[in-house]
């Protein structure tokens, strides 16, 4: 049997109630080893790019099942992170292979979750997180403060501004995670979540909310969207009138948050773009 086949069989036993955290064997939880260490090699992942277009991306439900077992089939363990004790299901990751890639994260507050991907030539500053099921691609910076949550997609290139959460996407199974394309660049403070993808080689201005239940509104396709920002494209955040109309409590009206995109000038490229010297 493979990865998948094991994994599908183990989660059809925990479902049907045959196995637990007290009852599982050596063998396994040796399947959910294999499984972590797979997710932190790149070789398997919650979820991947069917098509061309930026809303062709798919969950995995296997992996995410995987995902899901190391919670159900684990018990909690007093563990220990540098002269921090603490209590968990799992361990944070190990980082001994990121250095030979190139990718760094600096102490005394990056913490890589098992079972998380980082790829060759990362920077991941502290304090910041990047949680179970999570890929962060080649070259890209994840900065103070940001947090990859789990499952979350994060692509090559890509520039977390300082302050950024980027939601995880473990449940339902079959809904897809959080998706930052290629060469995207969010601003500090930015929040994604709910299985928003941002287009590639977009710009997002500084606190945007990226969330499905807020429109996009594209004045280069001339669309409205909803839980995607297309490719290349500059956005931010603007207020548009509610359907809430005037109440007793105010006057004039309500506002709601919307998102704007528009084509991207070469100025603000320039602003953007990449340090290379950070990465030699």
């Amino acid at each position: 049997m493979n990865l998948e086949s094991d994994v599908r069989d183990l989660w059809q036993r925990y479902d049907d109630g045959d196995v637990d955290a007290e009852s599982a064997t050596v063998d396994e939880l040796d399947t959910l080893d294999a499984f972590l260490d797979a997710l932190e090699a790149g070789e398997v992942r919650a979820a991947e790019k069917t098509g061309s277009d930026v809303t062709s991306w798919e969950a995995n439900e296997w992996v995410k099942r995987g995902i899901l077992l190391n919670f159900g089939l684990r018990e909690t363990l007093a563990r220990e992170y540098g002269d921090v004790r603490y209590h968990d299901v799992l361990p944070l990751r190990d980082t001994e292979d990121l250095g030979d890639r190139g990718t760094r994260n600096t102490p005394d507050g990056t913490a890589i979750r098992r079972g998380a991907y980082l790829g060759s030539d990362c920077i991941m500053m502290s304090p910041s997180f990047v949680n179970v099921g999570a890929y962060v691609g080649d070259g890209t910076l994840v900065d103070s403060c940001d947090t990859v949550g789990s499952c979350a997609q994060i692509g090559a290139n890509v520039k977390l501004g300082a302050n950024t959460l980027i939601g995880g996407v473990l449940e339902p199974v079959e809904d897809a995670p959080v998706v930052v394309e290629d060469g995207a660049a969010l601003g500090a403070g930015c929040r994604v979540t709910s299985g928003f993808v941002v287009g590639e080689n977009s710009i997002v201005g500084e606190n945007t909310l990226l969330t499905p239940r807020i429109p996009v509104y594209d004045l280069v396709d001339e669309e409205i969207y909803y839980g995607h920002l297309p490719a290349n494209r500059r956005a931010f955040t603007r207020f548009v009138e509610s359907s809430l109309g005037d109440h007793d409590l105010f006057a004039g009206g309500a506002y709601k948050p919307a998102v704007v995109a528009l084509d991207i000038e070469d100025d603000t490229l320039d602003a953007t773009r990449r340090e290379e010297a950070l990465r030699e």
